[in-house]
C-alpha cells in the first residue's frame, strides 16, 4: 500500500476548529494520522502551505460546459460538448473540488468515465436529467418546437438536461427512467427559474401530489430529492412532499426557514452564477434577457442565507455555473466569505456539504479514517478568500490519497 507523508502543513479540517501545524499521513486512499509524522512512505514538503479538506461543490453543471443558446439549438457537435464536459471537470479538479454534485445536464457515462480514470475530474454524484413540468422550468426548447421533440437534445451517455412531466404517472416514469440510467438523488423544478425561457420566478410548477410521487421513488431507493426552488410557496409545497433539499431559496422568508429546520430540509445558495449572468452572460452563450431576469436576486439571497441561518438551517455551498467560464468555480467561497466568514465558507464547501450529499464520513473533514482528499493552498484563504477563486493557487491537489496536480 502506498504511503504519503504532507509534512508541515498549516492544517484547517474543515470543521470549524482553528488552525494547526501538523503532518498528515496517508496510507492507500484514507488519512490514517493526523500528527507528527512517522517518517514512513513517500514526504511531500508543504511547509508554509496551508491545507484544507477537498472542496465540495453541490450544485455544479457539467453537461452546460458549451455555450448555453448554441447548445440548445444543435450548433454544437456532441464531440465539441464532450471535450467541453471534460475539460470542466478537469478544471474543477485543480481549482481543489474533489467531489461535486451534478444537479442536471449529465447522462451516467459522464460519471463513470470519470470514476475510471479515462479524463480527469472531481467525483461527480449526479442526478441525471432534471425533472421538470410540460413546459416548465428546465425545458429550453424553441418557441416554435413541439414539446414532445425536447428528448431529441439528449446525447445518450453523455448529456441529457431535463426531462418533462405532464403528470403524477408520467413523472414515475421518468424518475425511474433517471435511476436507470445512473442517477443517485432526483432534481425537480417546482417554481420558474434566472435562465428560463417559458416561466417566471414567482411561478410555481409541480403540484404536492407529483413532487411526492418523486420523493416516494428516491426514498424506495433509500436516496433523496432536491428542488430547484426561488418562490416560498414552492419550497413549502416540496417540504410538505418530502423533499430534503432546496436549491437557491431566493425568496426565503423567516416562516419558510423555519419550517425547513424543523423538517431537516437543506440550502443550497447560489451566488456564482448570479454574478455569472450579471457581468458576464454573453460568455456563457447567454443573451441580454438572462441579465434583465437575475436583477435584484443577489440581494435577495444574501438575506435568504441570512434568514436561513437565523433559523439554524443547513446551509451548503453551490456555484451553479454555466457555459465555457466554469474555471474559477472557488469564487462561490469567496463570495460567501465576503457574506459570512472565510471560515463559515470553507464549512459549507467542506463538513456541510459531504453531509447533505450523504458522504458524511467519507469526505469533507481531514481525520483519520476519511478519504485521502485534500488540497494545498500557496497562502492561507482564512486571511485572504480571494485565494479560493484562483485555481493556480490551490498548488497541489490530493484526491483519495493520490497526487492529481502538484504545481509547486
Amino acid at each position: 500500500m502506498a504511503r504519503l507523508q504532507v509534512v508541515g502543513a498549516t492544517v484547517v479540517d474543515g470543521s470549524g476548529r482553528d488552525p494547526v501545524i501538523a503532518d498528515v499521513a496517508i496510507d492507500g486512499r484514507t488519512l490514517s494520522r493526523l500528527g507528527a509524522s512517522s517518517g514512513r512512505g513517500d514526504r511531500l514538503d508543504a511547509t508554509g502551505l496551508t491545507m484544507t479538506p477537498g472542496l465540495v461543490d453541490a450544485h455544479v453543471h457539467l453537461g452546460l460546459s458549451s455555450p448555453i443558446q448554441p447548445q440548445f439549438s444543435f450548433q454544437i457537435s456532441a464531440a465539441e460538448i464532450a471535450a467541453d464536459i471534460f475539460a470542466t471537470a478537469g478544471a474543477a479538479l485543480d481549482a481543489g473540488f474533489t467531489t461535486v454534485r451534478d444537479t442536471g445536464g449529465i447522462d451516467g457515462g459522464v460519471v463513470t468515465t470519470i470514476a475510471n480514470g479515462k479524463v480527469r475530474g472531481p467525483r461527480v454524484l449526479s442526478c441525471g436529467p432534471v425533472q421538470c413540468q410540460t413546459g416548465g422550468h428546465g425545458y429550453f426548447g424553441a418557441d416554435w418546437e413541439p414539446s414532445e421533440l425536447w428528448s431529441a437534445h439528449h446525447v445518450p451517455g453523455l448529456c441529457a438536461l431535463s426531462m418533462m412531466s405532464g403528470n403524477a404517472d408520467e413523472l414515475r416514469s421518468n424518475v425511474r427512467e433517471a435511476f436507470r440510467r445512473g442517477a443517485t438523488f432526483l432534481k425537480l423544478c417546482v417554481t420558474g427559474g434566472v435562465v428560463g425561457a417559458h416561466d417566471r420566478l414567482t411561478d410555481t410548477q409541480f403540484t404536492i401530489d407529483e413532487i411526492s410521487v418523486a420523493v416516494q421513488e428516491a426514498a424506495s431507493r433509500g436516496t433523496y430529492v432536491t428542488v430547484h426552488a426561488h418562490n416560498n410557496e414552492g419550497i413549502r409545497n416540496a417540504i410538505q412532499a418530502g423533499a430534503r433539499c432546496v436549491e437557491h431559496g431566493t425568496d426565503l422568508d423567516e416562516p419558510t426557514a423555519a419550517l425547513m429546520a424543523a423538517h431537516g430540509v437543506a440550502l443550497v445558495p447560489t451566488f456564482a452564477v448570479v454574478d455569472q449572468l450579471l457581468h458576464h452572460s454573453a460568455a456563457a452563450g447567454l443573451g441580454e434577457s438572462s441579465r434583465e431576469r437575475v436583477a435584484g436576486v443577489r440581494e435577495r439571497m444574501a438575506e435568504a442565507l441570512h434568514t436561513a441561518k437565523a433559523a439554524d438551517v443547513r446551509i451548503g455551498l453551490g456555484s451553479d455555473l454555466i457555459g465555457p467560464a466554469q474555471s474559477r468555480r472557488g469564487e462561490e467561497l469567496t463570495l460567501r466569505a465576503r457574506l459570512e466568514t472565510p471560515m463559515d465558507a470553507l464549512v459549507a464547501a467542506t463538513k456541510t456539504n459531504a453531509e447533505i450529499l450523504g458522504l458524511s464520513g467519507e469526505v469533507g473533514v481531514i481525520a483519520p479514517g476519511m478519504q485521502a482528499d485534500l488540497v494545498l493552498w500557496n497562502r492561507n484563504p482564512l486571511e485572504d478568500p480571494e485565494v479560493f477563486s484562483d485555481p493556480t493557487n490551490a498548488v497541489v491537489v490530493i484526491q483519495a490519497g493520490k497526487i492529481v496536480k502538484d504545481s509547486r
